[in-house]
């Protein structure tokens, strides 16, 4: 099945007045909601009515919605009772799983921070202020070659190169084969139904990620005990006392961390900042008088697409979250997409502004000590592309509806059809 040939079938909350529904039987992780891009309501109403919402019998079994800003940033607050093991994601991977034990991002405490002390130099303000001319270059390339005048696929075209690009750069991975990291970073993430719409199977799955660790594992080796001539991820990882010793899953699970954060984050906000300029043409037109807006501009997009939904948490004692009782063990998942339309933390929430005041205060890279190591390297690429699409063209326009990824932790865009009107 083609991505283009996905329709969502009729369901039982996406389509529906969200008050329509007894409050126990929402289930804001309904896979049909973000296919079609109407969560919002239900998020909405659940911050009014039951800010911190269980559902019994959710498409991923039983959890706690935790949907108010204040609430999430407690959760945060405290990962003695609130960690991060087995798995962020609202979707156990089973026992059989190659991504079970994932990443330094399911690790709590200081196995935690040495692990991530590893890898935060290749993306210090250092080796970004480095990177920015190599990034100018090659989005002056993707949009060089870019068709004026025909419709054409901006997700493939522009979204997908310039992340893939930067990617292969952070790991210094063969550039041919640099479309390898997202179809990994995507195999990697797919619910069950996306794998279907990608043509694939869980068995799939396995062969992809036990790929990506055999080729990974080869860059190891080249790189055990040698010196990079400018840093990168896995000459990092393979030197470091912390991570020398990894076993196979770990590394394969910080793989899949570092890629899924480099690839689908920024990804989807690329596109997603031509989704809501389009949407809201008002702010479109504030940007062409002023196109020194753009650094706001950047973090809005950021907060209003919000490309990773959720995070999940697992309690490890029995305990209160907002007058309600969180038994040990229970998922408890953080919907940073409803946080950061939170209108008691954000004001006017639910407009799209390129020029709020207070544009940074948003969820979109997490809170504490997981907050996104790679943030200002998003910010760096998107503020780049934006830059150099200002000088060249007066509109990247819209010209049909997105194909939405069918998943509620990567609020991704599959395709997203556009033409160029240059200046």
């Amino acid at each position: 099945m083609s991505v283009a040939e996905f329709v969502p079938q009729p369901g039982r909350q996406a389509g529906r007045d969200p008050h329509s529904i007894p409050l126990d039987e929402i289930d804001v992780s309904d896979l049909e909601l973000w296919t079609t891009d109407s969560h919002g309501g239900y998020f909405e109403r659940l911050r009014k009515e039951d800010p911190v919402h269980y559902c019994a019998e959710g498409e991923f079994g039983p959890y706690w919605s935790v949907t108010r800003f204040e609430d999430i940033v407690h959760v945060e607050k405290n990962p003695e009772i609130f960690s991060s093991e087995p798995g962020i994601v609202i979707l156990t991977p089973p026992p059989e799983s190659v991504l079970q034990g994932a990443g330094f991002i399911t690790m709590d405490g200081p196995r935690h921070d040495a692990h991530r002390k590893v890898v935060q130099p290749v993306a210090s303000p250092r080796n970004l202020k480095r990177l920015e001319p190599v990034v100018r270059e090659r989005v002056i390339q993707i949009l060089d070659g870019l068709p004026v005048g025909e419709t054409f696929d901006w997700v493939d075209r522009v979204s997908i190169e310039l992340t893939t690009g930067m990617l292969a750069t952070m790991f210094d991975f063969p550039w041919e084969d640099r479309r390898k990291l997202t179809y990994w970073s995507d195999i990697a993430t797919a619910s069950p139904q996306h794998l279907e719409v990608m043509g694939r199977t869980q068995e799939d799955r396995q062969v992809a990620l036990l790929e990506c660790l055999d080729v990974f594992t080869r860059l190891w080796k080249e790189r055990r005990g040698k010196q990079a001539r400018e840093l990168d991820f896995v000459t990092a990882l393979a030197n470091a006392s912390a991570t020398g010793d990894m076993d196979p899953v770990t590394y394969l699970g910080t793989l899949i961390l570092l890629i899924v954060g480099g690839n689908d984050t920024t990804r989807n906000t690329i596109s997603g900042s031509v989704l809501a300029l389009n949407q809201n043409p008002r702010e479109y037109d504030k940007l062409r008088a002023d196109p020194g807006l753009i650094p706001t501009m950047v973090d809005e997009v950021i907060r209003w697409q919000t490309p990773l939904a959720h995070m999940r948490r697992t309690a490890t004692v029995d305990t209160e979250l907002a007058g309600k009782q969180i038994k040990k063990g229970d998922k408890v998942v953080m919907w940073y997409v409803s946080a950061n339309r939170d209108e008691t933390a954000i004001d006017r929430a639910n407009e799209f502004l390129i020029d709020r005041p207070d544009s940074k205060r948003h969820l979109s890279f997490g809170w504490g000590v997981h907050f996104c190591m790679g943030s200002r390297m998003a910010e760096m690429q998107l503020r780049v592309l934006w830059e150099e699409i200002m000088k060249r063209y007066r509109m990247v326009e819209v010209m049909g509806e997105p194909v939405r990824v069918a998943s509620c932790f990567v609020r991704g865009i599959q395709t997203l059809p556009v033409r160029l009107h240059p200046k």
